[in-house]
């Protein structure tokens, strides 16, 4: 199912999704006294992330006349939603368009991905516009980094998210029966920096969102909750550790450098003895928050006995969990995915050797939102109606 959205007018810059220290900055340039400025920023925080409030008006306890000042400089909007699909196991993917950032500018756009299950939500986001990592099993990896996103970006997805799905208090969720619920059942209970883009090469507007999902008196996501995957961007891994404190995802694919250089291209930079090194000095790594090695089977590379056994004998002492990711096809790809017997045959030795190692469901495959597909299928039509376009152009010339 896929629902189109009208594109909102121009609008002023919007306060949904700032930190803190620029909403306070934000009452300043608006008159707000200094002694007022932590009360202000703490009452429109409140009604921002926890109420998600729409409009400065529905902000009951603050004061009309600096209600006006904040309307006429500022809005509350979300990004866009270009398009919104539902797969028929729950997944939706939603894409979201920014605001222009100078004129003639379309609006950059991303993908972000809300997986359902039966006791949590899981919401998929991007920080990249684009990624700049090539791997070549990776089709969202292959669209051209345009721009890293903002704090504010990062965060307006996990608003739209909450928004759409009934989360915000009196909010009204999907009537499909997709959506966890129940007593003390969050729609969105969990993050994932997983989307288009390397996190850590974007650390520190990654840093300030989580900043903001994870405050006490508005979004309040826990850290543990949160988790960020990487593909092995060592120098930043210890601040991801000393100044995030969330969970870590590492994406390995392979068990060599020779192989690892081919399928992560990083892996030249930062080879897999350096990564690991960085993965046992991982700030809170324990037996508790073990850190997850995200591994994609592909049929007839990395998915023999062997490779399973070179696995479990690479993290000997790391408290680890494998995440065993079925590869998703796209057209062009170089790969296939790995058998079920093989992918079975993997885990079972990898289990058997005493680490975890789910096997992810595929989901959202028939919306191209599973694994390594976001917005693959958007640029493919864009560029199909380019061509179109293009051909009529030169017809109408002859």
């Amino acid at each position: 199912m896929s629902l189109a959205f009208a594109s909102p007018a121009a609008q002023s810059s919007s306060l949904a999704g700032v930190t803190r220290a620029e909403l306070a900055r934000a009452l300043h340039q608006c008159g707000v006294p200094e002694r007022e400025i932590g009360m202000r920023t703490g009452q429109l925080w409140h009604w921002i992330y926890h109420r998600g409030a729409r409009n400065f008006s529905d902000m009951r306890n603050v004061a009309k006349p600096l209600l006006a000042r904040l309307a006429e400089r500022h809005t509350l909007a979300r990004p866009e939603i270009v398009a919104e699909q539902v797969s028929a196991d729950g997944t939706r993917k939603w894409l979201l368009r920014f605001a222009p950032a100078h004129p003639g500018d379309r609006g950059a756009e991303v993908e972000a991905v809300y997986i359902p299950e039966s006791d949590r939500g899981t919401l998929c986001v991007s920080s990249q516009v684009g990624c700049t990592l090539n791997c070549t099993f990776c089709h969202t990896g292959t669209q051209p980094l345009a721009r890293n996103l903002t704090a504010a970006e990062i965060v307006g997805q996990a608003l739209v998210a909450r928004d759409r799905l009934g989360d915000f208090p009196g909010g009204v969720a999907p009537t499909d029966g997709l959506v966890p619920s129940g007593e003390g059942v969050r729609a969105v209970s969990n993050v994932v920096f997983m989307g288009m883009g390397e996190p850590l090469y974007n650390f520190d507007n990654v840093r300030d969102a989580i900043a903001v999902l994870t405050d006490g008196d508005g979004l309040s996501l826990s850290k543990r909750r949160i988790t960020v995957s990487t593909s092995g961007v060592v120098p930043e891994m210890p601040r991801l550790g000393d100044e995030c404190g969330t969970m870590l995802a590492v994406s390995l694919h392979a068990t060599n450098n020779p192989l690892r250089d081919r399928l992560v291209p990083l892996n030249k930079k930062y080879p897999i003895e350096t990564l690991l090194q960085a993965c046992r000095d991982y700030p809170g790594a324990s037996n508790a928050r073990r850190i997850t090695f995200e591994y994609v089977m592909l049929k007839g590379v990395n998915d023999s006995p062997a490779e399973a056994k070179a696995l479990v004998r690479l993290l000997a002492g790391l408290p680890a969990k494998i995440n065993l990711i079925p590869f998703n096809p796209w057209p062009g790809s170089p790969y296939e995915c790995s058998d079920w017997e093989a992918i079975e045959r993997f885990s079972d030795i990898v289990f058997s050797a005493g680490y975890a190692s789910p096997v992810r469901t595929p989901r959202g495959r028939d919306i191209l939102a599973a694994c390594g597909q976001l917005k693959s299928q958007t640029e493919k039509l864009r560029a199909r109606a380019r061509m179109m376009l293009e051909e009529s152009l030169a017809v109408g010339l002859d």
